[in-house]
């Protein structure tokens, strides 16, 4: 293990080994930054909202470290497995209030507050997810800022430093990205 690598990156090379005390270590480390990140993000939620940020934390804490098979290279593979876990939890719970014994679509949304996922209505987050997998197959990068943006609703400093990008490039892949989006989402089938 690197004595130089910076003390998280160390933790994630430990519980890709399997040691359950370096998970243990890692989770008070990642917590608050997890914890922000969710926080921010579902501020912008309905009123009445059932899904906490700290609930959306834990559950994706549990989809990371959770399984066996939980590698992680370094602080940015980290984070965009967190991503990932968020997106997968915030498109289940779409899918889910969209079922007819849920409500069906029938939700108040408040058009004027459309920025991220959180604030999207569910059939518009489903459809980001569904065509965010073409876009990987096109940018992987591009689809890693889009989850970071879209899903965890980091800055674009922040998603810098989790994917170890200048700033000026996560613009220019965020702004392709939106367009990509934009194209594939609202043309008609």
């Amino acid at each position: 293990m690197n004595e130089r690598a910076e003390p998280i990156t160390r933790l994630l090379e430990a519980v890709g080994a399997g040691e359950q005390p370096a998970a243990e270590e890692l989770l008070p480390l990642v917590y608050d930054e997890l914890r922000r990140l969710a926080a921010a993000k579902m501020a912008k939620e309905a009123p009445g909202q059932t899904l906490q940020p700290t609930a959306l934390v834990h559950e994706a804490w549990l989809r990371l470290i959770g399984v066996e098979e939980a590698h992680f290279q370094n602080r940015g593979h980290f984070f965009a497995a967190a991503a990932e876990a968020m997106r997968r939890i915030l498109v289940e719970r779409a899918r889910r209030k969209q079922r007819v014994r849920h409500g069906g679509a029938l939700e108040r949304v408040n058009a004027n507050e459309v920025d991220l996922a959180t604030d999207v209505p569910d059939d518009k987050l489903l459809q980001v997810h569904e065509v965010l997998d073409e876009l990987e197959q096109e940018d992987r990068l591009q689809a890693q800022v889009v989850k970071l943006r879209f899903f965890v609703g980091l800055n674009t400093g922040e998603v810098a430093r989790a994917l170890g990008m200048s700033e000026r490039t996560v613009r220019y892949r965020w702004a392709h990205a939106k367009a990509w989006l934009y194209q594939h989402i609202d043309q008609p089938a």
